[in-house]
């Protein structure tokens, strides 16, 4: 078992590996589909096969899964670069919700919301979620997203393993008015 500190570090750290290390996707160290190698990880970068089960097993997102056998590691969604996690389109809810910090609303308000230098949007479907998400940022603020009516104008959503609802983008006009402020 690791101390807590050398946890969130090692995380965190992973977390780049897995989803934004550009050089070692272009290596090839990172297939199609956001695989990477338990033995390079464990060999060039410091972890342990039990760090990398205890990361996965007490991230609260469940932001990281093995392959069948373990011998391959990847993160679900988050990704800056360009892979395939395998996510299949579904039928959102009706309403999502994004949380964001309060400094952002009124950029968010004019352009929508946008990946940035990420794949997807990531949306929730419940409050408490987005108000977490909101509050890594600053002061969190929840938007409401009019997922129906993106459903129905033609955006795909894609629900990833651990729950969070993807998009390529949320133009301002889908964005309820009635977002809830300073959570």
């Amino acid at each position: 078992m690791s101390n807590n500190k050398e946890l969130i570090s090692k995380g965190k750290h992973l977390a780049f590996l897995l989803r934004h290390d550009s050089d070692a996707f272009k290596a090839g160290l990172i297939d199609k589909n956001g695989w990477r190698s338990v033995s390079e990880l464990i060999k060039e970068q410091g972890y342990t096969k039990q760090l990398l089960e205890e990361i996965t097993d007490t991230n609260e997102k469940k932001r990281y899964e093995f392959n069948l056998d373990k011998s391959k590691i990847r993160a679900r969604q988050g990704h800056s670069i360009p892979v395939d996690v395998e996510l299949k389109e579904s039928v959102p809810p009706d309403v999502l919700y994004h949380g964001t910090a309060s400094r952002f609303v009124d950029s968010i308000l004019k352009n929508g919301i946008l990946s940035g230098s990420r794949l997807y949007v990531h949306l929730s479907s419940d409050k408490e979620t987005a108000i977490k998400v909101g509050s890594r940022h600053g002061t969190p603020e929840v938007l409401r997203v009019d997922a129906k009516a993106m459903y129905t104008d033609g955006y795909q959503f894609f629900l990833s393993n651990n729950d969070v609802w993807l998009t390529k983008e949320v133009p301002a006009k889908y964005i309820l008015p009635s977002f809830i402020k300073n959570v």
